[in-house]
């Protein structure tokens, strides 16, 4: 769709990025060029980054069918469920959890619901809750929220301001997922040579 609507989007994404038309996209996630951090006198109550990420092989949220969204939750339920170390942890679909469960997603405000007329008006949110769900690990500290807007997206976050801490371990995170869905199915993240992660 970059490519074939190419005369209506790079205006857009020009003109909202602030980046010039021969621009590309760089992604550099080493984590030793991180230097310094946030004060730990300062009243940071936490940090959290995210990214958001899709495969082959599966259409983006306005366009992916009932299937294609199942297909896609199997895969990540598999591959998150291999997670190791500090990334371990439980997946939950949103069909079928448990009250207790759920109310505890929601009182740690993690679990993300339906009802955004936004997501609704683009079709995001066709088959709500099927082929939905939120990963995470034993802390609290990695997650993975499935075909949600995107279809994935990976946030790393703790209390306090350590920013190289949770840098790396979303790092980690996005590989982690990345090598174990690809070595299940030869998928790997869509990637476009000059718009980056789609």
């Amino acid at each position: 769709s970059y490519t074939d609507f190419a005369a209506v989007f790079d205006p857009i994404i020009q003109e909202y990025h602030g980046i010039s038309a021969d621009a590309k996209h760089t992604s550099d996630m080493d984590v030793s060029k991180i230097k310094g951090t946030i004060d730990p006198n300062a009243p940071v109550h936490s940090t959290r980054i995210r990214v958001g990420r899709s495969f082959n092989g599966f259409g983006l949220s306005p366009g992916i069918t009932k299937q294609q969204r199942l297909d896609l939750e199997k895969l990540l339920k598999s591959a998150l469920e291999s997670m190791e170390g500090d990334l371990k942890g439980n997946y939950y679909p949103l069909l079928g959890m448990e009250e207790k469960i759920r109310q505890q997603l929601v009182d740690d405000h993690f679990l993300f619901v339906s009802g955004d007329r936004n997501l609704i008006a683009a079709g995001m949110e066709r088959d709500w809750p099927e082929g939905r769900g939120i990963f995470h690990n034993k802390e609290k500290s990695f997650l993975v929220w499935v075909n949600e807007e995107d279809q994935t997206r990976i946030i790393s976050m703790q209390k306090g301001g350590d920013v190289r801490e949770v840098f790396s371990r979303l790092a980690r995170g996005i590989e982690a997922v990345r090598v174990s869905v690809n070595a299940a199915s030869g998928k790997d993240f869509m990637l476009h040579e000059k718009y980056g992660y789609i």
